[in-house]
């Protein structure tokens, strides 16, 4: 058997999506909620755990998690799709959605690489749209693009991962108003940023939003959740697999949802942690921070960023760095931690800078 004959060749031109295996003290990478569950949330995790029956399947298409999310956004439950993390939202999306009518899928960059990795592997074509020099929507190319091309699928990362920042909610609203496929606005940050377009959806039936609850504390459990017009969602449906979301996750989801207030308890603390860190960063000589919306911050380093990285690896602290190439070769991205944490890693950081 050759396999260079029978894979894909859009799969052979790739490498698998990077995570960094490295343990470090102090672990600020992945973009992760810092603070673990509060012992009540957790204990009533656990009871809901012990009820579980592990010899039978899941609940197909996890309609109490459904009904809690439904309930708890105001929208209907026809109107949601729960999925094993974002992840499988958006590749259920791109395997439903051409490319037997136009498989084009926009992107703007730097942006989440999941988009462009699912579009490639289930044969769409992906145009990429460099943003501005403000990591903002270059809007009139786009919408040139959108007259000419008439993409499919456009995704659009809001607050943006990994710029951190949201983009001008004007251009998202005209490139929405434009598109004639499918405008996703991913919302994977916006308990930071405190924007949403949920309101939008009564008006726009190719708008589809999605949200995680991987930021807000269950990474472990890969609750990912899509909000679309009904329509949409019963063919979405067809392509999700029967039992998607474990009953753990499942009874994790409607925990969520019944007691959000307790699982946000720490948003307001992560987002001050924020701000703090954006002008320590701001005060070390080389490093020059970007605005941030999220729970985590980018900044480039004038330096030699590797030898930074490193240092600050020996120090005991994990970042993200950017290949080095491209328009973040430059770039590493901090996830906002404890306060404990964020002062190590500030600490560490104006170790490894001074000349």
């Amino acid at each position: 058997m050759k396999l260079e004959e029978i894979i894909k060749k859009e799969i052979l031109g790739q490498t698998a999506y990077p995570i960094d295996s490295r343990t470090c003290r102090v672990k600020l990478d992945a973009n992760e909620n810092p603070y673990p569950l509060p012992a009540g949330l957790r204990e009533k995790l656990e009871d809901g755990i012990r009820a579980i029956s592990f010899n039978r399947y899941p609940q197909a298409g996890s309609p109490d998690m459904r009904s809690a999310v439904a309930g708890n956004l105001g929208m209907d439950e026809d109107m949601i799709l729960v999925g094993n993390g974002s992840d499988e939202l958006i590749q259920i999306l791109l395997t439903a959605i051409g490319p037997g009518t136009s498989g084009t899928v926009m992107i703007p960059t730097p942006t989440f690489a999941v988009y462009k990795i699912v579009a490639v592997n289930t044969g769409h074509t992906v145009i990429e749209v460099p943003l501005d020099d403000r990591f903002d929507l270059p809007l009139d190319r786009m919408l040139a693009i959108i007259s000419k091309e008439s993409p499919t699928i456009t995704f659009l990362s809001y607050p943006n991962n990994p710029t951190a920042n949201c983009f001008d909610e004007g251009k998202v609203r005209a490139i929405i108003e434009a598109s004639p496929g499918i405008v996703v606005v991913d919302e994977a940050y916006c308990n930071f940023s405190k924007k949403t377009f949920l309101p939008l959806l009564e008006q726009r039936d190719n708008l589809v939003i999605l949200k995680t609850l991987s930021k807000v504390g269950l990474a472990a459990l890969r609750i990912g959740i899509m909000i679309a017009h009904p329509s949409l969602i019963h063919q979405l449906n067809k392509v999700r697999l029967p039992y998607n979301l474990n009953t753990v996750s499942q009874v994790a989801g409607r925990l969520f949802f019944d007691n959000e207030e307790d699982f946000l308890l720490h948003v307001d603390d992560i987002i001050a942690e924020r701000e703090w860190l954006l002008n320590e960063l701001g005060d070390i000589d080389g490093i020059v921070p970007y605005p941030s919306d999220a729970n985590f911050i980018l900044f480039s380093c004038q330096g030699d960023k590797n030898s930074v990285y490193e240092g600050l690896i020996q120090r005991d602290v994990l970042i993200k760095s950017f290949p080095p190439s491209g328009p973040l070769q430059d770039c590493m991205r901090l996830t906002v931690g404890r306060p404990e944490e964020n002062r190590s890693f500030i600490e560490a950081l104006r170790d490894v800078t001074v000349p």
